[in-house]
């Protein structure tokens, strides 16, 4: 069943929204850095102007932990978003109380509002009844758009949506359609990318990949603690110990059992230190010398894995396949990159740094879609049920 969207709360006409976004953007010398997230929310934000809502937006930035700390106010994001939306956007010192209250109630229809940094209270993360109840206060419909914070159970993800009528914006909508096709109807082969440090970050979202993917590809520094559980000798690459090793091997059995093939790459490119003029030499992935460490798959584990994925029909990455923010170990993770791009079918990136990297390598555009979550479409993925979007009515449709 479907949960509420826009096209479910009737007429927004003069009405006041509360748009939970995610606005938690890089600020670099007091201006935005890379405005991905604020353009995510734009759709959502321009259908509810086109019907004459007077949209207010709350989001966090940072991790103030309660305190106002002026370094994350959201007042640089409020003037960014005014230039995308080539539009006044209005600023609330405060997202509560008489501050908040008197710009919203200034707001005509189809006019935008940014409300400072919900965490500079620590009432918001702690879900506190009265701090929700103060949000609810301003608005008289409540969309939630920040699929990036749905995993979280805070008071305007969460506590909000239960006090005045709420539904998904449409970032929301498509982020949780996406995301739940891949478990429940992936079009076959459905090869799956993980990449990444710890085996143990991924297990759950792993263990529940092999019971639907037909592939999945390892890389990354999760990759040596696989190499590590079946007897390989990885020299000073990174991985994990016995614990980290005895999930890889319950995670190769459930593989096994369900008939996925989980693939570990074949060789690596190693280096004799974690830097970016570091000596380097191709060597086998369970075969690395001593003193040196793989900081990326090797060509021949880029190639096999570009094979797998163009083949696809639908394809999920998460996670790089080694040190890519250093140009001598980015092209595995750049080869992966453009294999996605060329897939002609369902390809889906999700988690900061695959999406990092495939908008590094300019290919961001060329995929199906490029969700916006990183531990919320983790979470989403292993099949638990986000707060964020739990509090939504369902619908019947």
């Amino acid at each position: 069943m479907a949960r509420r969207g826009l096209a479910d709360i009737g007429d927004v006409r003069g009405r006041r929204v509360l748009v939970r976004v995610d606005l938690n953007v890089p600020l670099v010398d007091g201006g935005v850095g890379d405005d991905t997230r604020i353009r995510a929310a734009l759709p959502t934000i321009e259908a509810l102007r086109g019907q004459g809502a007077r949209v207010a937006l709350v989001s966090h930035l940072g991790r103030p932990k309660g305190a106002r700390v002026p370094e994350l106010s959201l007042r640089p994001v409020a003037e960014h978003l005014s230039g995308l939306l080539d539009a006044p956007v209005a600023f609330a010192d405060d997202c509560v109380g008489p501050v908040a209250q008197a710009v919203v109630d200034g707001l005509a229809d189809g006019d935008v509002c940014v409300l400072e940094n919900l965490r500079f209270h620590a009432e918001e993360e702690a879900n506190d009844p009265a701090f929700a109840a103060a949000l609810a206060a301003l608005a008289d419909v409540y969309v939630n758009d920040a699929f990036g914070a749905a995993h979280r159970a805070h008071a305007s993800t969460e506590g909000v949506a239960h006090l005045v009528p709420a539904c998904a914006g449409l970032l929301m909508e498509r982020e949780v359609e996406v995301l739940t096709g891949l478990l429940e109807a992936p079009e076959h082969p459905f090869v799956a990318i993980v990449g990444g440090v710890k085996v143990a970050d991924k297990i759950a979202v792993l263990e529940r990949l092999v019971e639907v993917a037909d592939e999945v590809l390892i890389g990354g520094a999760m990759a040596f603690t696989f190499v590590v559980a079946e007897g390989g000798a990885v020299g000073a690459s990174l991985h994990e110990d016995a614990d980290g090793q005895a999930i890889a091997r319950r995670a190769r059995a459930k593989a096994a059992e369900t008939g996925c093939q989980l693939l570990l790459p074949v060789d690596v490119v190693a280096a004799d230190a974690f830097s970016a003029d570091a000596a380097t030499r191709i060597a086998p992935a369970d075969a690395v010398p001593d003193g040196w460490m793989g900081l990326d798959i090797g060509p021949a584990s880029a190639a096999l894995y570009a094979e797998r994925i163009r083949a696809a029909h639908t394809v999920l990455w998460n996670g790089p396949m080694g040190a890519f923010e250093m140009a001598p170990f980015a092209a595995g993770t750049r080869a992966v990159a453009e294999a996605v791009a060329d897939c002609p079918g369902t390809t889906v990136v999700g988690g900061g740094d695959s999406v990092a990297a495939i908008t590094q390598f300019g290919f961001a555009d060329r995929v199906t879609h490029v969700s916006t979550g990183g531990g919320a479409s983790l979470e989403l993925l292993e099949g638990r049920v986000l707060p964020g979007v739990a509090a939504i009515p369902e619908v019947t449709r």
